[in-house]
């Protein structure tokens, strides 16, 4: 997606929130297709283009909390795993159940993974063993059953589908043979995560080497755990399956336990999901942390990317799913269009309405921009017109089917801001959600600045930003349109001082 590993920014693109526990797992499919998975037994299936239940949702057939969901390679199939001990395939398209697998201990399945070539799919249990399955007849192929001394919580393929990589919450890690099916381990770390392993992710391209005497294969997995790491290991196979596993990069940021790590599809890009309430994206080559995404109020504990990487959902103890745009600064740069802090125009006389005059459909449309516009229908149905929208509270949201706290408190807090200035509408980039005053953040980027500078047309940005404007040959201001008359950028001391007081006050 990028070469030169510039760094990202990570909009609010969608909210889910339909489950009523925790989401546990997140996948998306080739075509276009979300999966999630909760603590509420169900597993949902939603369309990407606009993030509706597709019609056969939800999946209802675990007793417990499902723990993990996958699609097959195609899409066709979706697999999902239970503290009920049930590994289930799925119909993507019926909602129907193709095969239902059990590990002979009928213990807990924690992860399921479908291999590349779609033939197989690997579970891993709290019985401390993988099993193999053979997708078409629907048969066990082998228990790795020996090594593991603790539940088996990771499990990863190989790109070729040739190995399986398998964590425990002892912290190791082993190496298994998939092709053959054989039973013996390959290699292993007994060290791989202090604390214990929670996730694995071999990236989707291998490098081929040949000296004329043998072929060699090398692999690159990324691990995470409960030491708050994100790892990547190197995996080198020769013809004769001789393998050695050896840590090669380190990724340190997160400050709780790493609950998930995943490549994008097309390699360039590492996220990690922390208890830290973070999703972090990494450079899996440098180890440079590239954007952190912040949103959830509680762990986050799954995320995935989408087949063309530029969406990534993330799943959370807070009963949520968002999914995120992600996008190059220098891409916001070159799509900045409006002011974030502009007035909208508004058709005839509206833009000077005050808040109480509004019509239902006002508030609609206002629900829209704010960027809730999940609400619109039940709003506008309700007849909630702007004398009733001065007069909301947290009860009437929650009636309103506004469930989600981080909706209500956001919706609350714009209604403020639409009463204190009631000649205008702003739009949302202009309201910060998580509190942060909106003169601490950048205009272009809508991230908090590090290194506040102000342009001769009174502005202030993060150096980088408006410095990557002007580099572009843009000689108007990002804000008013009006041409800048100089280049010149004025360190902005006293913003920064106020902003490093703010990060030091604790208040995110």
């Amino acid at each position: 997606m990028m070469s030169s590993s510039p760094h990202l920014v990570a909009s609010l693109h969608h909210t889910i929130a339909t489950h009523t526990s925790d989401v546990n797992s997140v996948a998306f499919s080739p075509d276009g297709k979300l999966a999630t998975a909760s603590g509420d037994k169900t597993v949902r299936l939603w369309d990407t283009e606009d993030f509706t239940e597709v019609s056969a949702s939800p999946l209802v057939g675990h007793a417990y909390y499902v723990h993990c969901c996958t699609f097959s390679p195609f899409g066709t199939l979706l697999a999902t795993c239970s503290t009920d001990g049930k590994l289930i395939l799925w119909d993507v398209k019926l909602g129907t159940k193709v095969a239902t697998f059990q590990h002979t201990s009928k213990q807990s399945i924690r992860v399921c993974r479908f291999s590349p070539d779609s033939k197989f799919i690997v579970s891993g249990s709290d019985d401390e063993t993988l099993a193999l399955w053979d997708v078409t007849t629907k048969t066990l192929v082998r228990s790795y059953n020996t090594c593991h001394d603790a539940s088996v919580v990771a499990c990863s393929f190989t790109p070729d589908s040739t190995f399986i990589i398998s964590g425990s919450s002892n912290g190791d890690l082993r190496v298994w043979d998939a092709k053959y099916g054989h039973g013996k381990v390959l290699t292993y770390v007994l060290e791989g995560h202090d604390l214990g392993v929670t996730s694995c992710d071999f990236a989707p391209h291998t490098k081929v080497e040949n000296s004329g005497v043998t072929e060699c294969v090398t692999y690159k997995v990324a691990t995470s755990g409960q030491d708050n790491l994100v790892k990547i290991w190197e995996m080198t196979a020769d013809l004769s399956c001789t393998l050695v596993l050896r840590q090669k990069l380190t990724f340190k940021g997160h400050e709780g336990t790493v609950n998930f790590c995943c490549f994008s599809p097309d390699g360039n890009l590492l996220a990690s999901a922390s208890i830290d309430k973070t999703v972090r994206i990494w450079d899996p080559s440098t180890t440079q942390q590239l954007c952190v995404v912040e949103g959830h109020t509680r762990y986050v504990t799954c995320c995935a990317f989408s087949s063309d990487s530029r969406l990534l959902a993330s799943g959370s103890n807070d009963k949520l799913v968002m999914i995120w745009k992600i996008t190059t600064q220098e891409d916001c740069i070159d799509n900045y269009k409006e002011p974030q802090c502009a007035v909208k125009v508004e058709k005839k006389e509206d833009a000077h309405k005050h808040l109480e005059s509004w019509s239902a459909e006002d508030v609609g449309d206002w629900l829209v921009q704010i960027e809730l516009g999940q609400y619109k229908d039940s709003f506008v149905s309700n007849a909630i017109d702007g004398t009733e929208l001065c007069n909301m509270d947290d009860k009437t949201l929650i009636d309103l089917g506004v469930t989600a706290l981080g909706h209500r408190n956001k919706i609350l807090r714009c209604i403020k801001t639409a009463q204190n200035k009631p000649t205008i509408t702003r739009s949302v980039s202009n309201i910060s959600d998580n509190g942060i005053p909106d003169e601490y953040l950048c205009p272009i980027t809508r991230e908090l600045m590090k290194d506040p500078v102000m342009a001769e047309d009174g502005y202030t940005y993060e150096r980088s930003a408006i410095q990557g404007w002007i580099n572009k040959g843009k000689d108007i201001s990002p804000m008013t349109s009006i041409p800048l008359k100089t280049k010149h950028l004025i360190p902005n001391r006293s913003l920064k001082m106020l902003i490093q007081h703010y990060l030091e006050s604790g208040k995110i």
